[in-house]
């Protein structure tokens, strides 16, 4: 009993210290605990604040700017930057050396503005300054989209993974134009960060519809990582949909950049307006960057404040037709081209050559004489110069045309009792042909257009729809400024005079002139200010111009083209610009003549071979063949369809594209992909041209909401 009693208090000894010890522990637990919630309170819920933020602003994915077809203009892509970490565990420097060639040679296939031995000096540098603090060593690549990144991936050496190769990207978001140059100042630029915005053109002017809104966040930092949880999701910016069509702008283009060159000009603008719709479908401003190179610069189309010389004509012989105050047959003697008056003297372009002596009303518009118009505007206004400028305002250069473009100049066409500190008696005559006013060109197409569309005015439009998540948002209407410019008998009569220009034998823009296509319209000439010297110095300089419509029995397109200071060559509308706008004019519209007339001529032996049809929609491609009496085989029930040729035949299949799944557009043409990833809630960027041939997120893959899908064409 002694010894069983003495093991008995022993254990309640231990049991006793065991019980002392978890209380002191318990009470300790407690005492800490009311020392955090209370005397360190406010320190920890200070750490927390600072280890978990919320607000964060998560930003939106900026809306597209396409064509008038929907080709895409102007995107935000995804790209990466490469690097290399050659400190991580799984890099060994015997499998480097392995792969090493074999890796550079693919890097230089890829991108052969590097050797393959700069490829492999430089990844071996790489790997000489290998350290701890040196883990984010740049591989010799600028930067690459998602395609190119999923080839590096797989070359030798890299295709081990990122532990193993050391190869890692960072991603970022890039604004890019997939056709270059083409309306380059017309789509315009954004900052250097897209959440900065638009800096100018459409993307400066639609900025608040392309940002989208941004959502929000909360982030936290959890051992070490930063993890974000998304409280609001952004909404997507609205896509653009200009009026601009792309194989009209790469034509305009092309033919103002070959005759700038050509001549050495300073600088030179095209426009191609749709008559009825005042819709603008190419843009063109090339500028002088330096000697020999040129490229888009300033929107000089809508901004550029100059006299526009003897294309003002026009406006000065309408006026004084409408006001009842001269008749086409009205002689008026121009002399030997020489004309004093009010102390300056006025020369005829011929001067030279003795003048046009004796001529009628109409041919001083033929023949481009400044001494003829200033005489009928003179004898018809010279006591009442005011009501001219009022003709003029009539006209339209008086109206703020409030384009799309930021930073379009307004006419400046100045009126005699608003200005008569600046209105002197050689004001009305000079007036007349061109000179004393500062008209942007815009504003001399929507004129000529006026009179290509039966006298009705309309506004230039950049954009003509707007679409928000791949729905309309608004559609944009020809807008009507001025319903009727003229009578129609001066209307008449003023269409006769412009195709004489082209038409007469002695017309100032017979250069213009095409043995395919009906063109009227009026050069311009003028002779451009040297600042406070004025017009009489050395080392003049010119601007040349013509702005007419075609075709000219049935205008579906009005144009002008303006040339600054040619080093090369004699000074002449029509010899410089109206020779651009015949090209343009051909190569627009003969196209479409040639077309009809294949079709018209043979259709069976023009579709003597059987056709590659694209897959896409099946009521759009069955249309075609049907019209074009293609043979197929199958009628797929589905909206969407696949095709293939063989033996001669067109086989058809059905083709199923599931709405909350990333569709196969692989085989389709452009237009049809675009339409079904954004049906799909996708945003799109294409490359190539042609039918798809790959797409970087998988068919069948859950849709994100706005996301980006690169897709490659060829």
């Amino acid at each position: 009993m002694t010894k069983n009693s003495g093991n008995s208090k022993k254990i309640q000894r231990n049991y006793f210290i065991i019980a002392l010890i978890f209380g002191v522990i318990v009470i300790t637990i407690i005492v800490r605990a009311i020392m955090v919630s209370f005397a360190e309170g406010n320190f920890w819920r200070e750490l927390s604040d600072k280890t978990i933020q919320t607000g964060i602003p998560i930003p939106a994915a900026r809306g597209n700017i396409y064509s008038g077809n929907y080709e895409l203009m102007a995107t935000s892509e995804l790209r990466y930057r490469l690097y290399l970490d050659f400190w991580a565990e799984g890099v060994k420097e015997d499998s480097l050396r392995k792969y090493i060639k074999p890796l550079s040679a693919e890097l230089n296939k890829m991108f052969p503005g590097k050797s393959a031995a700069n490829y492999e000096a430089h990844i071996m540098k790489a790997w000489r300054q290998r350290s701890p603090r040196n883990r984010e060593y740049p591989l010799n690549i600028s930067e690459v989209n998602y395609l190119q990144l999923k080839a590096i991936r797989q070359m030798p050496f890299f295709r081990q993974g990122q532990n193993k190769s050391g190869l890692y990207s960072r991603s970022f978001v890039k604004r890019t134009k997939p056709y270059g140059t083409l309306a380059s100042r017309t789509i315009g630029d954004i900052y250097g960060e897209l959440d900065k915005g638009g800096k100018s053109g459409l993307e400066l002017a639609f900025d608040s519809l392309l940002r989208g809104r941004p959502g929000i966040g909360t982030r936290q930092r959890i051992q070490g990582r930063s993890i974000q949880v998304t409280d609001k999701n952004p909404v997507p910016g609205c896509d653009i949909i200009s009026t601009i069509n792309i194989n009209m702008q790469d034509i305009t283009e092309k033919a103002l950049l070959e005759k700038v060159k050509k001549l050495d000009a300073e600088s030179g603008t095209a426009v191609l307006m749709e008559v009825k719709t005042g819709e603008i479908k190419a843009i063109a401003n090339m500028g002088r960057i330096r000697e020999g190179v040129w490229g888009e610069t300033k929107n000089y189309a809508v901004s550029d404040l100059s006299e526009p010389g003897s294309t003002f004509k026009v406006a000065s012989m309408m006026v004084a037709l409408d006001d009842g105050l001269v008749r086409p047959n009205d002689p008026v003697d121009v002399g030997n081209g020489i004309f004093e008056y009010a102390g300056l003297i006025l020369h005829d372009h011929n001067a030279g050559r003795g003048g046009y002596g004796m001529i009628n009303a109409a041919k001083s518009i033929w023949f481009s004489s400044s001494i003829g118009i200033a005489k009928i505007i003179l004898k018809a206004y010279g006591n009442n110069p005011g009501k001219y400028v009022d003709g003029l305002y009539r006209l339209g250069f008086n109206l703020d045309l409030k384009l799309d473009i930021p930073g379009y100049g307004i006419a400046r066409v100045r009126h005699p009792e608003l200005s008569p500190n600046t209105w002197y008696k050689t004001t009305l005559p000079w007036m007349s042909f061109g000179y004393e006013t500062q008209i942007p060109p815009i504003y001399t197409l929507t004129f000529f257009n006026a009179i290509a569309n039966g006298g009705t005015m309309v506004k230039p439009i950049f954009v003509k729809e707007i679409r928000e998540e791949g729905r309309v948002k608004e559609k944009r209407e020809p807008v009507v400024l001025k319903k009727h410019i003229c009578s129609d008998l001066t209307l008449k009569y003023i269409r006769e005079m412009l195709d004489s220009v082209v038409n007469h034998p002695q017309g100032t823009g017979r250069q213009a002139r095409s043995e395919l296509i009906g063109i009227s319209g009026k050069t311009g000439t003028v002779q451009l200010s040297q600042g406070a010297a004025g017009y009489n110095v050395n080392g003049l300089s010119y601007q040349v111009s013509f702005c007419g419509y075609f075709p000219a029995d049935d205008p579906q397109y009005s144009c002008i083209v303006v040339i600054r200071k040619p080093r090369n060559g004699n000074p002449s509308g029509g010899e410089m610009s109206g020779k651009v706008f015949k090209r343009i004019a051909e190569e627009v519209f003969i196209p479409h003549i040639t077309e009809r007339r294949l079709l018209a001529a043979d259709n069976r032996h023009a579709l003597s071979k059987t056709p590659h049809v694209k897959s896409g929609l099946s009521e759009h491609a069955r249309y075609v063949m049907e019209k074009l009496d293609v043979k197929y085989v199958n009628k797929p029930k589905g909206e969407w369809m696949s095709a293939r040729t063989e033996n001669g035949r067109v086989l058809l299949s059905g083709r199923n594209l599931p709405g909350n799944r990333t569709p196969d557009v692989v085989g389709m043409g452009a237009k049809d992909a675009v339409y079904a990833m954004e049906s799909a809630g996708l945003r799109v960027s294409l490359t190539g041209q042609g039918t798809v041939i790959a797409q970087s997120v998988a068919p069948g893959s859950k849709v994100e909401r706005g996301r980006t899908v690169m897709i490659r064409l060829k």
